[in-house]
């Protein structure tokens, strides 16, 4: 799955806003893990390979059903606690817990920010986690919590299409329509193809073409 298949995925969810906000170190846990715990971007291919021949598999990822678990959330739990930042792991586990209504989801043992909150404090360089965390909250109608999120992944990552592209929409969210506006035209100058922050503006008597 490429970046811009992960954003459409992400956009594609409706994550319901109860639970969500700031959550304490204490109350997610330790990073520590009996396996690992892994850096996914840095770790060697064969490792990777390993953690999700046996339960990462399409399967899961599909939420289809468990691989080595009786629901997906076993497995999921499973990777996160070897590849904290793994994003297709994370992006599968907000799908999980929408599609359930459950957070924590089914067999897993942390809520959604938990995980997130893991993965960032395991990779707090890792600009694709910043952004997923970001975006998940601005989709749950929390643009304010998520844009210091997207700022912080832009930071990491200058001029990223996606992230710029979800910023506009948050700035969009808080009605700062210069701010989404400029942020829309930098992402679709970089060839970022969502027209929705384009389109948004567009109805709201807002989008300006670049002299």
């Amino acid at each position: 799955m490429n970046s811009y298949q992960l954003l459409a995925s992400l956009a594609l969810i409706c994550a319901t806003s109860s639970g969500i906000g700031q959550t304490s170190t204490l109350a997610c846990g330790s990073v520590e893990n009996t396996y690992g715990p892994f850096d996914y971007r840095a770790t060697d291919a064969s490792r990777r390979a390993l953690v999700e021949k046996f339960h990462f598999t399409p399967k899961v990822e599909t939420l289809k059903g468990g691989s080595t678990a009786s629901t997906p959330g076993g497995d999921l739990q499973y990777t996160l606690g070897v590849f904290p930042n793994h994003p297709r792991a994370l992006m599968a586990t907000v799908k999980f817990a929408e599609r359930t209504k459950r957070d924590p989801p089914p067999e897993m043992n942390l809520t959604v920010i938990c995980w997130f909150d893991r993965a960032e404090r395991f990779t707090p360089n890792d600009a694709t986690v910043k952004m997923l965390y970001g975006m998940y909250l601005v989709r749950a109608g929390k643009p304010r919590e998520g844009i210091p999120k997207l700022e912080s992944a832009l930071e990491l990552s200058e001029d990223n299409p996606n992230i710029l592209y979800n910023l506009g929409l948050a700035y969009f969210d808080l009605k700062n329509f210069d701010k989404s506006l400029d942020l829309a035209h930098r992402a679709y100058s970089l060839g970022f193809p969502l027209p929705g922050l384009r389109d948004k503006l567009r109805r709201a008597g807002k989008w300006r073409d670049v002299p």
